[in-house]
């Protein structure tokens, strides 16, 4: 009964459109006051859910990622890739694509990496005669990248709540994240070709030679090597390199770009401390949630219910991504996290699933739901962006969230794809 109350509780907030962070800990201080489990254990669990050494590592990486953006890093990687790729009728569109793989290796986040990019990608796909729709949606898919490749918030949420590794969970995600790139970019160059779109357009980068501009955006360009490669490289944790990546921004804005004043830094630092303060609020709830839920045995009694429905396990994972799928498209990736991930764990230590390979399997369900509507965090940034009504871009999105669902498959019926890297550089 418990259970149920918690339950039902949560449900009935969400419908009374409560943000899901509050509904979560909302009905966990619920259950607690009514379960006489002791008021007093919120205040301690609030501040130990988020007394976590990796999870410091957010703040970092989203304060470097707005350091980036503000100093006009994204703008001069934009023209280099363009640069690159102009002369084919789709180069906006794979520019597009590289890019955001590349700023996801900054920001570890997908609507801030449509935030960033939008602004400068839309426009210009929008004078190359593509649908500006189109523009947003693509802008929107190839962002969800951003939490599949290293070095991803995400990742960073599941490695602490299953007591794993950061570095191990990032370097799992360098192929898959790779390989939605390559599915998403296939996806947008077919509609550009079948469309009619392309036409070329002088913006002046022409006249500069790609080593002038590649010059110019080296020292942009160097920002995940150092992060990425003193991770790998055994000289720093997660954690120390996100702080590495915010002094490194730092460093490039203000004394190579020299685009960076006090109020730039003042402005990032507001801006990254509300995101951050978002973020680590719903884990500090959801970890509240996931203790209540513990404690009163409803993990357990929904673990055991699962472990009867997991003898094939073929089947057992298609209904596991169908679930994340549809959850996906109704709240964020971390209230899911805390949800289900509680209740996973010990079906997946049963059946010897290999947790760094879920891990990314999980992940890339919720990052098929920031493209997915209603909620579509990342369609609802882009069409902020573009200035379009969210419903043509959702239309528009229609081809990459196929391209996704394709690699989904891929990963969770070829775990090698997850697991190759790790075996390489950690056994």
């Amino acid at each position: 009964m418990p259970g149920w109350a918690l339950i039902a509780v949560f449900v009935v907030l969400l419908f009374l459109r409560v943000p899901v962070g509050v509904a979560l800990g909302a009905a966990a201080v619920f259950l607690i006051w009514q379960g006489d489990l002791g008021v007093g254990i919120v205040s301690f669990n609030f501040q130990a859910g988020i007394s976590n050494f990796p999870l410091l590592a957010i703040p970092f990486f989203i304060l470097a990622g707005a350091i980036m953006d503000r100093a006009g890093i994204a703008r001069r990687i934009v023209r280099l890739a363009m640069t690159m790729f102009r002369r084919r009728r789709s180069g906006a569109a794979v520019t597009t694509i590289v890019v955001a793989m590349f700023w996801g290796a900054v920001s570890g986040s997908g609507p801030a990496t449509v935030a960033a990019l939008g602004p400068i990608l839309i426009p210009m796909m929008t004078r190359q005669g593509y649908g500006r729709p189109f523009g947003g949606a693509l802008v929107a898919a190839a962002s969800e990248v951003s939490i599949i490749i290293p070095p991803s918030i995400a990742f960073i949420i599941y490695a602490t709540i299953i007591s794993g590794s950061v570095a191990e969970q990032f370097v799992a995600g360098i192929l898959p994240g790779m390989l939605t790139g390559l599915f998403l970019g296939a996806a947008a160059v077919l509609v550009v070709h079948l469309r009619g779109w392309g036409a070329p357009e002088d913006t002046g980068d022409e006249r500069q030679s790609t080593w002038q501009l590649a010059r110019d955006a080296f020292w942009g360009l160097m920002t995940p090597v150092i992060i990425l490669g003193g991770i790998y490289g055994g000289l720093f944790t997660p954690t120390e390199a996100a702080a590495v990546g915010v002094f490194w921004a730092l460093f490039v804005g203000v004394a190579i770009y020299r685009t960076l004043g006090w109020r730039d830094i003042h402005a990032v630092l507001v801006t990254s401390a509300v995101s951050s303060g978002v973020i680590l609020l719903i884990v500090a709830w959801a970890g509240l949630f996931a203790w209540a839920a513990n404690t009163i045995g409803l993990v357990d009694t929904l673990s055991n219910a699962l472990l009867t429905l997991a003898d094939n396990g073929g089947w057992f994972l298609l209904l596991l991504n169908l679930m994340w799928l549809v959850l996906g498209m109704m709240m964020d990736a971390i209230s899911i996290y805390y949800l289900t991930l509680p209740v996973l764990i010990p079906v997946m230590q049963h059946l010897g699933w290999d947790p760094v390979w879920f891990g990314v399997m999980m992940t890339l369900n919720l990052a098929i739901g920031q493209i997915t509507p209603p909620v579509a965090v990342n369609l609802f940034v882009s069409a902020r962006v573009s200035g379009e009504p969210i419903e043509k871009i959702w239309v528009a999105i229609v081809p990459f969230l196929i391209a996704s669902i394709l690699v989904l498959g891929l990963i969770t019926y070829v775990p090698w794809i997850s697991q190759v890297l790790p075996a390489l550089f950690y056994h």
